[in-house]
């Protein structure tokens, strides 16, 4: 592998500035603290960060309505500060993707208050402008994720704008090739500046129809009119245009005249999820990773996990970035455990998840926390600062969850996470995980230390098994060598048929060891089993197509 490959198979560690670590008392995490804990992040193996935005902001939507694509909000500090996090960074062996929100921008953004000016100037088709119907309602049907119609109405232009989130995030017009030069122009501020790439946010929403048809409805879900009504539609004209790839080709121009940098994208989990991720990673023209939220919106049951590992399996083109958690889902050891939230924290499921989301075919992002196993937070209507979940609660509690502060020190106020108010509560169960910090964080730094010795499984393809429930499992293949991965998802400890695989060796520095007599292995509950195979061909692997 070339040293500009470096993203193939690394591990990316998110950071939630906001939520990271306060430097200054003032209740929100910021740049410098950000350069305080990257030891923590080195130590735990990670190869790279993505930082979540940080540019100047009025916070709607907490930094994703962005002002400023070339500042720094002075909420997280100072560019010095950033160029001293990036140094640091570099200095402890991380690279550094920052995230790029290109399909929008803040209605406060300067680009925006100029289009919105005038249909005559400069900028005047920089946004997604049109006309009402006769009737002076919006354009067409278009619904913005956050809930009611994607188009808000704006006197000055006597035109709907179009936003499909906020109506503080109008959308770009990325069919106008002077705004992608000019979003273009931003990302090149900071490659200049020495970053690694970017982690480019909602590529499906980067363009829209430009005969603004109405979308189509979607099959009426069981249960009746939902409170999201966004999945009501086919999202056949809103987003996911074919034209995407063509900005991509141009956002991977720009990153191929900086070499060893690369970019990640984010897809969303509409329908052929994972045919984008694959379309918009072939080849050398657009993106050099992809992760789709498709299976962070689904379950965690037998038949969902194999029809994930099929689509990982059944196509080599491409190259996906997973991730079970993120600062907009709700935390995967709350979400998927078989009990749910009442479960709390269970160790055993941590490591599962883990182990899984390490054994994947490709690269991975590990949300800050989830090497403590934090759990989804509890809160309740008054704690609650994210607008989506204020607006549904409490059908939906929103994204807050997810991104309460790291907690760093079990005994000390907020985990000492800040000295001041944290934005958001720290929750007591978290306390108590960091207290514990020595056990799921040391199974996480083992398994990245032997994961990064392992080219089977950070570079090699991926054989799904056709194993009988609760069981999943793949083997992992790379240049002569082979490694079987099984999972029990279940509850009780499960026995797996090791028939197929005589002469089999565990790997028990992974820290998962499976009881093995025999042609069997005894799998204990969200257990794992890592073993080398031999050289010969095992009938399993020949019947699923693999010839060496």
């Amino acid at each position: 592998m070339q040293a500009n490959d470096w993203w193939r198979g690394a591990v990316i560690y998110q950071i939630y500035p906001r939520s990271f670590f306060d430097s200054n008392g003032d209740g929100i995490g910021d740049l410098p603290g950000v350069t305080a804990k990257l030891d923590h992040v080195a130590a735990l193996g990670a190869d790279a960060i993505w930082l979540c935005p940080f540019f100047c902001s009025p916070q709607a939507d907490f930094g994703y309505d962005v002002s400023d694509y070339v500042a720094v909000d002075p909420l997280f500090g100072t560019l010095a500060d950033f160029d001293r996090l990036l140094a640091r960074a570099h200095a402890l062996g991380l690279k550094v993707l920052i995230d790029q929100v290109w399909s929008h921008t803040s209605d406060r953004h300067p680009w925006f208050l100029d289009s919105r000016a005038s249909r005559e100037g400069r900028r005047a088709g920089w946004y997604v402008w049109a006309d009402p119907q006769p009737d002076g309602t919006p354009p067409n049907n278009w619904l913005s994720v956050f809930g009611g119609a994607a188009w808000t109405w704006e006197p000055r232009r006597r035109q709907y704008y179009l936003h499909h989130f906020l109506t503080q995030q109008p959308a770009l017009n990325l069919h106008n090739p002077d705004v992608v030069d000019a979003v273009l122009e931003s990302g090149e501020f900071w490659l200049r500046r020495g970053v690694d790439g970017f982690r480019l946010d909602a590529i499906d929403f980067m363009l829209h129809d430009r005969q603004l048809r109405p979308n189509p409805p979607a099959p009426r879900p069981p249960g009746g009119v939902p409170a999201k009504l966004f999945g009501m539609q086919r999202h056949m004209h809103d987003m996911m245009q074919p034209e995407t790839l063509g900005v991509l080709a141009r956002i991977r121009g720009l990153l191929d005249c900086y070499p060893g940098s690369a970019a990640v994208g984010e897809i969303s989990s509409q329908d052929g999820a994972f045919e984008r991720v694959r379309r918009m990673t072939s080849g050398d023209s657009h993106l050099h990773m992809a992760y789709t939220l498709r299976p962070l919106r689904g379950g965690f049951d037998h038949t969902t996990m194999r029809v994930l590992l099929r689509e990982i399996g059944e196509n080599d083109d491409g190259w996906p970035c997973w991730s079970f958690s993120n600062h907009d889902v709700e935390r995967a050891v709350s979400r998927w455990h078989p009990r749910g939230r009442e479960a709390g924290h269970d160790p055993a499921f941590a490591r599962l998840l883990m182990a899984l989301l390490l054994s994947l075919r490709g690269s991975v992002s590990v949300y800050q926390g989830e090497e403590l196993g934090l759990t989804e937070a509890e809160l309740g209507l008054a704690d609650l600062r994210d607008p989506f979940g204020i607006a549904y609660f409490p059908e939906f509690r929103g994204r807050d969850g997810s991104r309460t502060p790291m907690p760093w020190n079990g005994d000390a106020p907020y985990g000492g996470f800040t000295s001041g108010a944290p934005w958001l509560p720290v929750p007591q169960a978290h306390l108590a995980l960091a207290a514990d910090r020595s056990s799921l964080l040391g199974d996480w730094q083992r398994f990245l230390h032997w994961r990064r010795g392992c080219p089977a499984l950070r570079l090699g393809r991926q054989i799904p098994l056709d194993l009988p429930a609760p069981l999943i499992g793949f083997v992992r293949a790379h240049e002569g060598m082979r490694i079987l991965v099984l999972f029990n998802l279940a509850e009780a400890p499960m026995t797996a048929d090791l028939s197929p695989f005589p002469g089999l060796q565990p790997l028990r520095e992974t820290g998962f060891a499976a009881t093995i007599d025999g042609d069997s292995a005894l799998l204990p509950p969200f257990g794992a089993l890592f073993a080398m195979l031999p050289a010969e061909i095992a009938p399993e692997l020949a019947r699923a197509g693999w010839s060496g």
